[in-house]
């Protein structure tokens, strides 16, 4: 049973930094890729940012140069940490992990249960 825990939301002035972590059930070794998701009210799910076993990366368009995604697999855990964070950025982020494909594939079957960011003043 794969279980992934969100931790490190909150809210945040603008500016401000957070950084969240995906802790999962078992070795993330199994997971190609891991990524993080987002959702803000009345629009749609959108990749953040991703990361595969070799520590290649993914991300939007609208956090690059601001977000950085990290995987300890020691520890069992994908970072996400963000900076320069702008209220558009205030949705529920959510950890995803999959077994195949790449850094561009559809998310996989396995979601954390989601933590809450709000950028506002």
């Amino acid at each position: 049973q794969v279980q992934l825990v969100e931790s490190g939301g909150g809210l945040v002035q603008p500016g401000g930094s957070l950084r969240l972590s995906c802790a999962a059930s078992g070795s993330i070794f199994s997971f190609n890729v891991m990524g993080w998701y987002r959702q803000a009210p009345g629009k749609q799910r959108e990749l953040v940012a991703a990361i595969n076993v070799g520590d290649s990366t993914n991300y939007a368009d609208s956090v690059k140069g601001r977000f950085t995604v990290s995987r300890d697999n020691a520890k069992k855990t994908v970072y996400l940490q963000m900076n320069t964070l702008k209220p558009e950025d205030t949705a529920g982020y959510s950890c995803n992990a999959r077994r195949g494909g790449s850094l561009f594939s559809p998310p996989g079957p396995y979601w954390g249960q989601g933590t809450q960011v709000t950028v506002s003043s």
